[in-house]
């Protein structure tokens, strides 16, 4: 087995339905931006998960989250993620843990995501204690109620959310 240089890997995707795009979310995306010389957050598409937000609207969310980062780009796909990220030639994925059950779900990733590109590195960024409750789940059910989302949500999702 060949040792490959970390410092080889410059590009990176932060995929996720990002619906809406959280301040958890934008804390793992900040932090993995400072690690890569180019951070994708890859919005998807994600049929399966009955999102509330258009994927248009929640491509514009995230972009003007990501605003004040340089080296960050916002780009929506409805493809697998794998052919994504061949197609962007990017050979790194982020991912963001809240809790055992994300290692979890994402350790099944994982092997997923190996198995099919073998040379894809992953990297996994703990959530900060304070900003692992947040859920986009979570804020969602709080607008359904007419809660107040402010303390969850970059400052865009809370504006659009006031509309």
């Amino acid at each position: 087995m060949s040792y490959r240089n970390p410092m080889s890997y410059r590009n990176a995707a932060f995929p996720g339905t990002f619906d809406p795009i959280t301040l958890g979310h934008l804390d793992i995306i900040e932090r993995a931006a400072s690690l890569f010389d180019q951070l994708t957050v890859a919005v998807a598409e994600s049929r399966g998960k009955n999102t509330r937000l258009s994927l248009d609207k929640r491509v514009a969310l995230a972009k003007k989250s990501c605003h004040h980062l340089s080296n960050v780009k916002v780009v929506g796909f409805s493809s697998l993620l794998e052919n994504f990220l061949k197609l962007n030639q990017i050979n790194v994925l982020v991912r963001g843990l809240r809790s055992v059950t994300d290692y979890d779900y994402e350790m099944q990733l994982c092997g997923m995501y190996c198995r099919a590109m073998p040379q894809l590195e992953i990297v996994m960024l703990q959530s900060r204690p304070e900003l692992a409750c947040i859920s986009s789940t979570l804020v969602r059910e709080l607008k359904s109620f007419n809660a107040e989302i402010r303390p969850y949500v970059p400052d865009a999702v809370a504006m659009e959310f006031a509309q």
